[in-house]
Protein backbone atom coordinates (compact mmCIF):
# COMPACT_ATOMS: atom_id res chain seq x y z
CA UNK A 1 0.00 0.00 0.00
CA UNK A 2 2.88 2.59 0.89
CA UNK A 3 5.04 1.52 -2.55
CA UNK A 4 1.91 2.95 -4.26
CA UNK A 5 1.56 6.39 -2.30
CA UNK A 6 4.65 6.74 -2.83
CA UNK A 7 4.46 6.60 -6.20
CA UNK A 8 2.13 9.64 -6.65
CA UNK A 9 4.20 11.55 -4.04
CA UNK A 10 7.39 14.18 -5.22
CA UNK A 11 10.33 13.83 -3.91
CA UNK A 12 10.46 16.58 -1.45
CA UNK A 13 7.30 15.00 -0.11
CA UNK A 14 9.51 11.99 0.63
CA UNK A 15 12.32 13.83 2.18
CA UNK A 16 9.61 15.60 4.60
CA UNK A 17 8.40 11.98 5.25
CA UNK A 18 11.50 10.44 6.04
CA UNK A 19 13.04 13.83 8.53
CA UNK A 20 9.10 12.85 10.04
CA UNK A 21 9.55 9.71 10.84
CA UNK A 22 13.33 10.10 11.74
CA UNK A 23 12.62 12.66 13.75
CA UNK A 24 9.39 11.39 15.85
CA UNK A 25 10.24 7.53 15.62
CA UNK A 26 13.76 7.17 15.73
CA UNK A 27 14.27 4.82 12.83
CA UNK A 28 17.61 3.98 11.31
CA UNK A 29 18.88 4.68 7.84
CA UNK A 30 18.14 1.15 6.80
CA UNK A 31 14.76 1.34 8.19
CA UNK A 32 14.18 4.29 6.66
CA UNK A 33 15.23 2.85 3.43
CA UNK A 34 13.60 -0.61 3.90
CA UNK A 35 9.80 1.56 4.86
CA UNK A 36 10.14 3.91 1.96
CA UNK A 37 11.84 1.44 -0.86
CA UNK A 38 14.44 4.04 -1.83
CA UNK A 39 18.41 3.34 -1.68
CA UNK A 40 20.03 4.39 1.26
CA UNK A 41 21.80 7.11 0.06
CA UNK A 42 18.56 8.91 -0.77
CA UNK A 43 17.67 8.40 2.85
CA UNK A 44 21.23 10.50 3.89
CA UNK A 45 20.82 13.16 1.33
CA UNK A 46 17.13 13.63 2.71
CA UNK A 47 18.49 14.27 6.72
CA UNK A 48 21.06 16.26 5.20
CA UNK A 49 19.18 18.74 3.59
CA UNK A 50 15.08 19.48 3.46
CA UNK A 51 15.27 19.84 -0.18
CA UNK A 52 16.35 17.43 -2.93
CA UNK A 53 19.81 18.78 -4.87
CA UNK A 54 18.73 20.05 -8.36
CA UNK A 55 19.04 17.64 -11.03
CA UNK A 56 22.11 18.09 -13.33
CA UNK A 57 20.95 18.07 -16.66
CA UNK A 58 22.24 15.41 -19.08
CA UNK A 59 25.63 16.50 -21.21
CA UNK A 60 23.87 15.20 -25.01
CA UNK A 61 27.83 14.22 -26.83
CA UNK A 62 26.92 14.55 -30.73
CA UNK A 63 30.17 12.55 -31.66
CA UNK A 64 29.27 13.02 -35.01
CA UNK A 65 28.64 16.56 -34.92
CA UNK A 66 31.60 17.08 -32.53
CA UNK A 67 34.53 17.59 -35.19
CA UNK A 68 32.38 20.13 -36.71
CA UNK A 69 31.19 22.61 -34.06
CA UNK A 70 34.08 25.14 -34.67
CA UNK A 71 32.93 25.36 -38.59
CA UNK A 72 29.61 25.88 -37.97
CA UNK A 73 30.14 28.65 -35.16
CA UNK A 74 32.38 30.72 -37.50
CA UNK A 75 29.62 30.26 -40.10
CA UNK A 76 27.03 31.59 -37.58
CA UNK A 77 29.62 35.05 -36.50
CA UNK A 78 30.28 35.72 -40.42
CA UNK A 79 26.14 35.68 -40.52
CA UNK A 80 25.88 38.86 -38.20
CA UNK A 81 27.80 40.96 -40.68
CA UNK A 82 26.23 39.60 -43.64
CA UNK A 83 22.35 41.07 -44.97
CA UNK A 84 19.46 39.30 -42.97
CA UNK A 85 18.22 37.56 -46.24
CA UNK A 86 21.07 36.18 -47.47
CA UNK A 87 22.16 34.25 -43.84
CA UNK A 88 22.69 30.56 -43.25
CA UNK A 89 19.86 28.24 -42.63
CA UNK A 90 20.44 25.10 -40.83
CA UNK A 91 19.34 23.02 -44.05
CA UNK A 92 22.42 25.26 -46.01
CA UNK A 93 24.28 24.32 -42.94
CA UNK A 94 23.69 20.83 -43.53
CA UNK A 95 24.59 21.20 -47.26
CA UNK A 96 27.63 23.05 -46.66
CA UNK A 97 28.71 20.42 -44.42
CA UNK A 98 28.02 17.48 -46.39
CA UNK A 99 29.31 19.03 -50.15
CA UNK A 100 32.52 20.95 -48.58
CA UNK A 101 33.83 18.71 -45.59
CA UNK A 102 32.40 15.26 -46.59
CA UNK A 103 29.82 15.10 -43.36
CA UNK A 104 27.21 13.00 -42.59
CA UNK A 105 25.61 14.56 -39.85
CA UNK A 106 21.63 14.28 -39.37
CA UNK A 107 19.29 17.53 -39.23
CA UNK A 108 17.56 17.48 -36.12
CA UNK A 109 21.34 17.17 -34.54
CA UNK A 110 22.31 20.17 -36.66
CA UNK A 111 18.87 21.99 -36.17
CA UNK A 112 19.40 21.55 -31.96
CA UNK A 113 23.04 22.96 -32.10
CA UNK A 114 22.34 26.19 -33.83
CA UNK A 115 19.03 26.77 -32.37
CA UNK A 116 20.80 26.96 -29.18
CA UNK A 117 24.26 28.52 -30.42
CA UNK A 118 23.29 31.38 -32.81
CA UNK A 119 21.93 33.39 -29.35
CA UNK A 120 25.00 33.04 -27.63
CA UNK A 121 27.48 33.50 -30.46
CA UNK A 122 25.00 37.35 -30.96
CA UNK A 123 25.18 38.09 -27.34
CA UNK A 124 29.44 37.33 -27.03
CA UNK A 125 29.53 39.39 -30.68
CA UNK A 126 27.42 42.04 -28.92
CA UNK A 127 24.59 42.38 -30.75
CA UNK A 128 21.91 44.69 -30.37
CA UNK A 129 19.35 43.30 -27.97
CA UNK A 130 15.70 42.37 -29.62
CA UNK A 131 13.36 42.70 -26.62
CA UNK A 132 10.21 44.78 -26.19
CA UNK A 133 8.96 47.92 -24.55
CA UNK A 134 5.59 48.79 -22.59
CA UNK A 135 3.80 51.29 -24.33
CA UNK A 136 2.53 53.65 -21.93
CA UNK A 137 -1.11 54.69 -22.93
CA UNK A 138 -3.10 58.16 -22.70
CA UNK A 139 -6.99 57.93 -22.85
CA UNK A 140 -8.90 58.73 -25.81
CA UNK A 141 -5.68 58.75 -27.59
CA UNK A 142 -4.56 55.50 -29.22
CA UNK A 143 -6.46 53.02 -31.12
CA UNK A 144 -5.57 49.54 -33.61
CA UNK A 145 -7.15 48.33 -36.20
CA UNK A 146 -7.24 44.76 -37.84
CA UNK A 147 -9.06 42.42 -40.33
CA UNK A 148 -9.60 38.49 -39.21
CA UNK A 149 -10.74 35.80 -41.42
CA UNK A 150 -14.25 33.84 -40.40
CA UNK A 151 -16.71 31.75 -41.50
CA UNK A 152 -20.53 32.52 -40.88
CA UNK A 153 -23.13 30.02 -42.12
CA UNK A 154 -25.05 33.01 -44.01
CA UNK A 155 -28.59 31.62 -44.88
CA UNK A 156 -27.53 28.02 -45.57
CA UNK A 157 -24.32 28.72 -47.05
CA UNK A 158 -20.84 28.52 -45.56
CA UNK A 159 -19.76 31.83 -46.22
CA UNK A 160 -15.75 33.23 -45.67
CA UNK A 161 -16.43 36.59 -44.26
CA UNK A 162 -14.23 39.15 -42.65
CA UNK A 163 -13.73 40.68 -39.14
CA UNK A 164 -12.98 44.12 -39.20
CA UNK A 165 -11.64 45.33 -35.28
CA UNK A 166 -11.04 48.57 -33.95
CA UNK A 167 -9.42 48.36 -30.24
CA UNK A 168 -8.64 51.33 -28.20
CA UNK A 169 -5.23 50.69 -26.39
CA UNK A 170 -5.83 52.49 -22.97
CA UNK A 171 -9.54 50.72 -22.18
CA UNK A 172 -9.49 47.91 -24.42
CA UNK A 173 -12.57 48.90 -25.47
CA UNK A 174 -13.17 46.97 -28.67
CA UNK A 175 -16.24 47.61 -31.72
CA UNK A 176 -16.35 44.88 -34.38
CA UNK A 177 -18.11 44.39 -37.91
CA UNK A 178 -18.64 41.58 -40.12
CA UNK A 179 -18.90 42.23 -43.96
CA UNK A 180 -18.17 40.14 -47.01
CA UNK A 181 -15.54 41.87 -48.66
CA UNK A 182 -11.77 43.15 -46.63
CA UNK A 183 -11.76 45.74 -49.58
CA UNK A 184 -11.60 49.35 -49.01
CA UNK A 185 -15.23 50.15 -48.47
CA UNK A 186 -15.35 47.12 -45.73
CA UNK A 187 -12.34 48.99 -44.42
CA UNK A 188 -13.72 52.48 -44.24
CA UNK A 189 -17.37 51.38 -43.38
CA UNK A 190 -15.89 49.33 -40.41
CA UNK A 191 -14.11 52.84 -38.90
CA UNK A 192 -17.04 54.56 -39.59
CA UNK A 193 -19.46 51.94 -37.55
CA UNK A 194 -16.94 52.03 -34.70
CA UNK A 195 -16.20 55.74 -34.58
CA UNK A 196 -20.46 55.84 -33.88
CA UNK A 197 -20.28 53.28 -31.35
CA UNK A 198 -17.93 54.75 -29.53
CA UNK A 199 -18.86 58.21 -29.82
CA UNK A 200 -15.73 59.60 -30.88
CA UNK A 201 -12.45 59.73 -32.81
CA UNK A 202 -8.96 58.78 -31.02
CA UNK A 203 -7.20 61.72 -30.88
CA UNK A 204 -4.04 60.61 -31.11
CA UNK A 205 -2.11 57.74 -33.63
CA UNK A 206 -4.44 54.91 -34.90
CA UNK A 207 -2.10 51.76 -35.99
CA UNK A 208 -2.44 49.64 -38.84
CA UNK A 209 -0.69 46.67 -40.83
CA UNK A 210 0.07 48.16 -44.63
CA UNK A 211 -3.45 47.07 -45.47
CA UNK A 212 -4.01 47.98 -49.21
CA UNK A 213 -7.06 49.99 -48.65
CA UNK A 214 -4.97 52.64 -46.89
CA UNK A 215 -1.15 52.01 -48.18
CA UNK A 216 -0.64 51.71 -52.22
CA UNK A 217 3.32 51.59 -51.43
CA UNK A 218 5.84 51.22 -48.65
CA UNK A 219 9.27 52.96 -48.97
CA UNK A 220 11.90 50.76 -48.34
CA UNK A 221 13.25 50.97 -45.00
CA UNK A 222 11.25 53.77 -43.86
CA UNK A 223 7.95 54.40 -41.99
CA UNK A 224 7.13 56.65 -44.37
CA UNK A 225 4.14 55.15 -46.85
CA UNK A 226 2.71 56.48 -50.07
CA UNK A 227 -1.27 56.46 -49.50
CA UNK A 228 -4.54 55.73 -51.14
CA UNK A 229 -5.74 59.04 -52.05
CA UNK A 230 -9.43 57.96 -50.55
CA UNK A 231 -7.93 57.16 -47.44
CA UNK A 232 -6.01 59.47 -47.10
CA UNK A 233 -9.54 62.20 -47.12
CA UNK A 234 -11.02 59.74 -44.68
CA UNK A 235 -8.55 60.25 -42.23
CA UNK A 236 -8.14 63.82 -42.51
CA UNK A 237 -12.29 64.13 -42.54
CA UNK A 238 -11.90 62.46 -39.28
CA UNK A 239 -8.84 63.51 -37.41
CA UNK A 240 -6.87 60.68 -36.91
CA UNK A 241 -3.43 60.60 -37.55
CA UNK A 242 -2.72 56.69 -38.94
CA UNK A 243 0.92 55.11 -38.21
CA UNK A 244 1.95 52.06 -39.74
CA UNK A 245 3.52 49.09 -38.75
CA UNK A 246 6.68 47.26 -40.19
CA UNK A 247 6.32 44.64 -42.84
CA UNK A 248 6.64 40.94 -42.09
CA UNK A 249 6.49 39.51 -38.48
CA UNK A 250 8.69 42.03 -37.43
CA UNK A 251 5.65 44.47 -37.02
CA UNK A 252 3.35 42.29 -35.29
CA UNK A 253 4.48 43.09 -31.99
CA UNK A 254 3.95 46.61 -32.75
CA UNK A 255 -0.39 45.89 -32.88
CA UNK A 256 -0.59 42.51 -30.26
CA UNK A 257 -3.57 43.82 -28.73
CA UNK A 258 -6.16 43.96 -31.92
CA UNK A 259 -4.00 40.89 -33.00
CA UNK A 260 -4.76 39.04 -29.83
CA UNK A 261 -8.51 40.75 -30.04
CA UNK A 262 -9.58 39.28 -32.97
CA UNK A 263 -8.67 35.81 -32.22
CA UNK A 264 -10.37 36.17 -28.78
CA UNK A 265 -13.81 37.23 -29.97
CA UNK A 266 -13.52 34.53 -32.64
CA UNK A 267 -13.19 31.72 -29.90
CA UNK A 268 -15.62 33.25 -27.68
CA UNK A 269 -18.31 34.64 -29.77
CA UNK A 270 -17.70 33.01 -33.61
CA UNK A 271 -17.57 29.35 -32.11
CA UNK A 272 -19.46 27.50 -33.07
CA UNK A 273 -19.74 28.34 -36.36
CA UNK A 274 -22.84 30.86 -36.55
CA UNK A 275 -25.91 31.04 -38.76
CA UNK A 276 -27.80 33.58 -39.22
CA UNK A 277 -30.04 35.09 -42.36
CA UNK A 278 -27.96 38.27 -43.35
CA UNK A 279 -24.60 39.62 -42.11
CA UNK A 280 -27.27 42.93 -40.73
CA UNK A 281 -28.50 39.80 -37.99
CA UNK A 282 -24.74 39.30 -37.02
CA UNK A 283 -23.52 42.69 -36.61
CA UNK A 284 -26.28 43.52 -34.71
CA UNK A 285 -25.75 40.22 -32.04
CA UNK A 286 -22.54 41.83 -32.02
CA UNK A 287 -23.85 44.91 -30.15
CA UNK A 288 -24.65 42.71 -27.48
CA UNK A 289 -21.40 40.48 -27.51
CA UNK A 290 -19.65 43.86 -27.12
CA UNK A 291 -21.67 45.13 -23.76
CA UNK A 292 -20.81 41.71 -22.26
CA UNK A 293 -16.64 42.42 -22.85
CA UNK A 294 -17.04 45.53 -20.59
CA UNK A 295 -17.52 43.51 -17.55
CA UNK A 296 -13.91 41.66 -18.65
CA UNK A 297 -10.92 42.56 -16.77
CA UNK A 298 -8.02 42.47 -18.92
CA UNK A 299 -5.13 40.58 -17.33
CA UNK A 300 -3.96 42.05 -13.95
CA UNK A 301 -6.35 45.45 -14.33
CA UNK A 302 -7.69 46.52 -11.10
CA UNK A 303 -10.37 48.26 -13.30
CA UNK A 304 -13.17 46.43 -15.94
CA UNK A 305 -13.23 47.66 -19.67
CA UNK A 306 -16.61 49.12 -19.13
CA UNK A 307 -14.53 51.52 -16.23
CA UNK A 308 -12.00 52.48 -18.40
CA UNK A 309 -13.71 53.46 -21.19
CA UNK A 310 -16.17 55.49 -19.09
CA UNK A 311 -12.62 57.34 -18.65
CA UNK A 312 -11.95 57.37 -21.70
CA UNK A 313 -15.24 58.21 -23.64
CA UNK A 314 -14.91 62.07 -22.50
CA UNK A 315 -11.10 62.35 -23.99
CA UNK A 316 -12.13 61.03 -27.71
CA UNK A 317 -12.68 63.72 -29.98
CA UNK A 318 -15.94 64.73 -31.18
CA UNK A 319 -17.66 63.37 -34.61
CA UNK A 320 -17.35 65.64 -37.61
CA UNK A 321 -20.85 67.35 -38.34
CA UNK A 322 -20.94 64.97 -41.23
CA UNK A 323 -20.45 61.58 -42.08
CA UNK A 324 -17.92 60.34 -44.83
CA UNK A 325 -19.51 58.65 -47.94
CA UNK A 326 -17.72 55.41 -47.95
CA UNK A 327 -18.99 54.36 -51.21
CA UNK A 328 -17.04 53.71 -54.36
CA UNK A 329 -18.95 56.16 -56.65
CA UNK A 330 -18.35 54.73 -60.70
CA UNK A 331 -20.56 55.93 -64.25
CA UNK A 332 -20.67 52.53 -66.06
CA UNK A 333 -22.96 51.91 -69.03
CA UNK A 334 -25.67 49.96 -69.30
CA UNK A 335 -25.45 47.65 -71.98
CA UNK A 336 -28.13 45.99 -74.63
CA UNK A 337 -28.95 43.29 -71.76
CA UNK A 338 -29.77 46.20 -69.02
CA UNK A 339 -26.64 45.55 -67.44
CA UNK A 340 -23.80 46.87 -65.45
CA UNK A 341 -20.31 45.60 -65.07
CA UNK A 342 -18.97 46.69 -61.79
CA UNK A 343 -15.82 44.58 -60.05
CA UNK A 344 -16.01 41.52 -62.65
CA UNK A 345 -20.22 41.24 -61.23
CA UNK A 346 -22.88 42.53 -63.61
CA UNK A 347 -26.34 43.83 -62.09
CA UNK A 348 -29.40 44.60 -63.98
CA UNK A 349 -31.07 47.95 -63.73
CA UNK A 350 -34.28 49.62 -65.72
CA UNK A 351 -34.43 48.63 -69.73
CA UNK A 352 -35.05 52.37 -70.75
CA UNK A 353 -31.70 53.31 -69.42
CA UNK A 354 -29.91 50.26 -71.65
CA UNK A 355 -27.20 53.03 -73.45
CA UNK A 356 -26.92 55.50 -70.86
CA UNK A 357 -24.00 56.20 -68.30
CA UNK A 358 -25.45 55.83 -64.98
CA UNK A 359 -23.87 56.55 -61.69
CA UNK A 360 -23.33 53.68 -58.76
CA UNK A 361 -22.44 53.52 -55.55
CA UNK A 362 -21.00 50.45 -54.15
CA UNK A 363 -20.38 49.57 -50.75
CA UNK A 364 -19.41 46.73 -48.92
CA UNK A 365 -22.91 44.82 -48.55
CA UNK A 366 -24.31 46.83 -51.34
CA UNK A 367 -24.68 48.56 -55.15
CA UNK A 368 -27.25 51.64 -55.54
CA UNK A 369 -27.64 52.80 -58.56
CA UNK A 370 -28.92 56.23 -59.64
CA UNK A 371 -30.15 58.21 -62.25
CA UNK A 372 -28.83 62.20 -61.06
CA UNK A 373 -30.35 62.00 -57.83
CA UNK A 374 -33.25 59.48 -58.15
CA UNK A 375 -32.19 56.36 -57.22
CA UNK A 376 -33.15 53.54 -59.72
CA UNK A 377 -31.83 49.92 -58.60
CA UNK A 378 -30.60 48.31 -55.39
CA UNK A 379 -28.75 44.67 -55.08
CA UNK A 380 -26.60 43.40 -52.52
CA UNK A 381 -23.31 42.94 -53.55
CA UNK A 382 -21.73 40.33 -55.03
CA UNK A 383 -18.54 39.07 -54.18
CA UNK A 384 -17.83 35.96 -56.71
CA UNK A 385 -16.44 36.85 -59.86
CA UNK A 386 -18.76 36.55 -62.61
CA UNK A 387 -21.95 36.32 -60.67
CA UNK A 388 -24.91 38.44 -61.79
CA UNK A 389 -27.58 39.90 -59.94
CA UNK A 390 -31.13 40.03 -62.42
CA UNK A 391 -34.55 41.55 -60.84
CA UNK A 392 -37.24 40.14 -63.10
CA UNK A 393 -39.10 44.13 -62.64
CA UNK A 394 -36.20 45.85 -64.65
CA UNK A 395 -37.29 43.68 -67.73
CA UNK A 396 -41.26 44.05 -67.62
CA UNK A 397 -41.29 46.96 -70.58
CA UNK A 398 -39.00 44.87 -72.94
CA UNK A 399 -40.92 41.35 -72.41
CA UNK A 400 -44.50 43.17 -73.15
CA UNK A 401 -42.94 43.43 -76.57
CA UNK A 402 -40.96 40.08 -76.83
CA UNK A 403 -43.46 37.79 -74.69
CA UNK A 404 -41.79 34.14 -76.00
CA UNK A 405 -38.47 35.03 -73.85
CA UNK A 406 -39.73 35.10 -70.45
CA UNK A 407 -40.27 31.53 -70.45
CA UNK A 408 -36.48 31.19 -70.51
CA UNK A 409 -35.41 34.41 -69.16
CA UNK A 410 -32.60 34.29 -66.17
CA UNK A 411 -34.24 36.89 -64.58
CA UNK A 412 -37.81 34.61 -64.26
CA UNK A 413 -35.28 31.60 -62.75
CA UNK A 414 -33.83 34.21 -60.41
CA UNK A 415 -37.60 35.95 -59.18
CA UNK A 416 -38.43 31.88 -58.60
CA UNK A 417 -35.46 31.62 -56.32
CA UNK A 418 -35.79 34.83 -54.32
CA UNK A 419 -39.47 34.18 -54.05
CA UNK A 420 -40.89 37.15 -55.47
CA UNK A 421 -42.33 35.33 -58.16
CA UNK A 422 -45.19 33.09 -56.52
CA UNK A 423 -46.88 29.89 -57.25
CA UNK A 424 -50.22 32.16 -57.36
CA UNK A 425 -48.26 33.95 -60.16
CA UNK A 426 -47.46 30.66 -62.09
CA UNK A 427 -51.22 29.90 -61.48
CA UNK A 428 -52.28 32.96 -62.91
CA UNK A 429 -49.91 32.39 -65.81
CA UNK A 430 -50.94 28.89 -66.82
CA UNK A 431 -54.65 29.58 -66.24
CA UNK A 432 -54.05 32.92 -68.40
CA UNK A 433 -52.17 30.48 -71.52
CA UNK A 434 -54.45 27.93 -71.55
CA UNK A 435 -57.50 30.63 -72.45
CA UNK A 436 -55.64 32.81 -74.26
CA UNK A 437 -52.76 31.47 -75.77
CA UNK A 438 -49.04 31.61 -74.84
CA UNK A 439 -48.07 34.88 -76.20
CA UNK A 440 -51.18 36.63 -75.21
CA UNK A 441 -51.10 34.76 -72.34
CA UNK A 442 -47.80 35.95 -71.12
CA UNK A 443 -48.84 39.46 -71.92
CA UNK A 444 -51.26 38.99 -69.27
CA UNK A 445 -49.11 38.22 -66.55
CA UNK A 446 -46.25 40.97 -68.13
CA UNK A 447 -49.50 43.25 -67.17
CA UNK A 448 -50.30 41.89 -64.04
CA UNK A 449 -46.55 42.29 -62.76
CA UNK A 450 -46.52 45.71 -63.58
CA UNK A 451 -49.22 46.38 -60.91
CA UNK A 452 -46.78 45.61 -58.54
CA UNK A 453 -44.64 48.77 -58.87
CA UNK A 454 -48.00 50.55 -57.82
CA UNK A 455 -50.02 48.07 -55.81
CA UNK A 456 -48.34 46.55 -52.46
CA UNK A 457 -47.41 42.66 -53.38
CA UNK A 458 -49.84 41.35 -50.92
CA UNK A 459 -52.79 43.24 -52.16
CA UNK A 460 -51.84 42.14 -56.03
CA UNK A 461 -51.52 38.37 -55.12
CA UNK A 462 -55.55 38.84 -53.27
CA UNK A 463 -56.10 40.40 -56.51
CA UNK A 464 -54.92 37.49 -58.66
CA UNK A 465 -56.21 35.19 -56.81
CA UNK A 466 -59.74 36.47 -56.91
CA UNK A 467 -59.39 36.79 -60.46
CA UNK A 468 -58.29 33.02 -60.71
CA UNK A 469 -62.14 32.26 -58.49
CA UNK A 470 -64.21 34.85 -61.51
CA UNK A 471 -62.34 33.05 -64.31
CA UNK A 472 -61.09 36.36 -65.68
CA UNK A 473 -57.73 36.76 -66.97
CA UNK A 474 -56.93 40.60 -67.82
CA UNK A 475 -54.83 42.35 -65.82
CA UNK A 476 -57.93 45.42 -65.51
CA UNK A 477 -59.80 43.11 -63.57
CA UNK A 478 -56.94 41.47 -61.33
CA UNK A 479 -56.37 44.84 -60.44
CA UNK A 480 -59.52 46.21 -59.89
CA UNK A 481 -59.86 43.78 -57.08
CA UNK A 482 -55.86 44.33 -55.96
CA UNK A 483 -57.52 48.05 -54.81
CA UNK A 484 -60.99 46.81 -53.33
CA UNK A 485 -58.22 44.41 -51.14
CA UNK A 486 -56.41 47.58 -50.80
CA UNK A 487 -59.44 49.65 -49.25
CA UNK A 488 -61.53 46.78 -47.66
CA UNK A 489 -57.97 46.94 -45.42
CA UNK A 490 -57.67 51.11 -44.99
CA UNK A 491 -54.78 51.56 -47.11
CA UNK A 492 -54.04 53.87 -50.13
CA UNK A 493 -54.51 51.74 -53.57
CA UNK A 494 -52.38 54.27 -55.72
CA UNK A 495 -49.35 54.70 -53.22
CA UNK A 496 -46.31 52.63 -54.51
CA UNK A 497 -45.17 49.42 -52.31
CA UNK A 498 -41.91 50.90 -51.12
CA UNK A 499 -44.49 53.33 -49.08
CA UNK A 500 -45.92 52.57 -46.45
CA UNK A 501 -49.69 52.89 -45.96
CA UNK A 502 -50.99 55.89 -43.71
CA UNK A 503 -53.57 54.97 -40.81
CA UNK A 504 -57.41 55.87 -42.17
CA UNK A 505 -58.38 58.84 -40.97
CA UNK A 506 -61.46 58.61 -37.85
CA UNK A 507 -64.53 59.30 -39.99
CA UNK A 508 -65.88 63.07 -38.99
CA UNK A 509 -69.24 63.12 -36.76
CA UNK A 510 -71.18 65.86 -38.48
CA UNK A 511 -70.94 65.51 -42.85
CA UNK A 512 -71.64 68.69 -43.55
CA UNK A 513 -68.83 70.94 -44.91
CA UNK A 514 -67.82 74.53 -44.01
CA UNK A 515 -65.96 76.71 -45.86
CA UNK A 516 -63.20 78.33 -43.73
CA UNK A 517 -63.96 81.63 -45.18
CA UNK A 518 -67.50 81.29 -44.36
CA UNK A 519 -66.83 80.84 -40.99
CA UNK A 520 -64.92 83.59 -40.82
CA UNK A 521 -67.00 86.05 -42.18
CA UNK A 522 -70.04 85.01 -39.71
CA UNK A 523 -67.57 86.00 -36.79
CA UNK A 524 -67.25 89.77 -38.57
CA UNK A 525 -69.91 92.99 -36.57
CA UNK A 526 -72.78 93.65 -38.94
CA UNK A 527 -71.71 96.92 -41.17
CA UNK A 528 -74.44 99.37 -41.39
CA UNK A 529 -72.61 102.19 -43.07
CA UNK A 530 -74.47 103.40 -46.46
CA UNK A 531 -74.10 101.88 -49.58
CA UNK A 532 -71.14 104.35 -52.02
CA UNK A 533 -72.93 106.69 -54.52
CA UNK A 534 -70.93 106.57 -58.02
CA UNK A 535 -72.87 108.63 -60.75
CA UNK A 536 -69.81 111.27 -60.07
CA UNK A 537 -67.61 108.61 -61.74
CA UNK A 538 -70.19 107.83 -64.39
CA UNK A 539 -69.28 111.24 -65.91
CA UNK A 540 -66.04 110.79 -66.42
CA UNK A 541 -67.34 107.18 -68.69
CA UNK A 542 -69.36 109.34 -70.88
CA UNK A 543 -66.29 112.46 -72.01
CA UNK A 544 -64.33 112.13 -75.10
CA UNK A 545 -61.32 109.48 -75.26
CA UNK A 546 -58.25 111.55 -76.51
CA UNK A 547 -56.01 109.86 -78.49
CA UNK A 548 -52.49 110.00 -78.18
CA UNK A 549 -50.06 111.11 -80.42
Amino acid sequence: MLGGLLVSLTKEEIFQRIRHDSWREGLSIRALARKYGVHRRLVREALSSPVPKPRRPPVRRSPRLEPFKKTIDDWLRADLEAPRKQRHTVRRIVSRLEEELGADVPYPTVRDYVAARRPQIAAEAGAPVDGFIVRHNRPGADAEVDFGEVWVDLAGTMTRCYLFALRLAYSGKAVHRISVSCGQQAFLEGHVHAFSVLGGVPGGQVRFDNLTPAVTKVVFRSRSREENPRWTAFHQHYGFVPFYYEPGLRGAHEKGGVEGQVGYFRRNYLTPVPETGSLDELNARFLEFERREEARRIGLRIRTIGQDFAHEAGQLMPLPGEVFETGLTLTPRVDRYAMITVKMCRYSVPARFIGHKIRVVLRSTELIAYDGRTEIARHPRLTGRGEERIVLDHFLEVLLRKPGAFAGSEALDQARADGSFTTTHEALWAAAKSALGDIEGTKVLVQVLLLHRHLQHADVLAGIRAALAMGAFTHDVVALEARKVAETGGRSPTVSADVPSPEPPAPAPDPQVTSLTMRRVAQLPIDNRPLPVLEAWDQLLRGPRKESS
